[in-house]
């Protein structure tokens, strides 16, 4: 899982951003936090391994957003 995710800040034009980025960085983990959670209680038809592996995708997704955002913020570029 080698593909490249371009994550386009959505600012209005003085700059602000128009979506919380924690909200967005939060829902991710949280899915695939229910994932492993559904997996650990027996539940039917995940796999395992594929189920850590998007996670763990959907935490790095997360952690680029938070960068991206963070690196906005300061008024440089990530």
């Amino acid at each position: 899982m080698n593909r490249e995710v371009t994550l386009p800040l959505i600012v209005d034009d003085r700059g602000t951003l128009q979506v919380a980025a924690s909200d967005v960085s939060k829902l991710l983990r949280t899915v695939g936090g229910r994932w492993l959670r559904l997996v650990e209680g027996g539940q039917e038809g995940l796999d395992e391994d594929t189920v850590a592996t998007l996670t763990i995708e959907l935490a790095k997704l997360a952690d680029r957003i938070d960068v991206a955002c963070i690196a906005h913020s300061s008024g440089t570029k990530g």
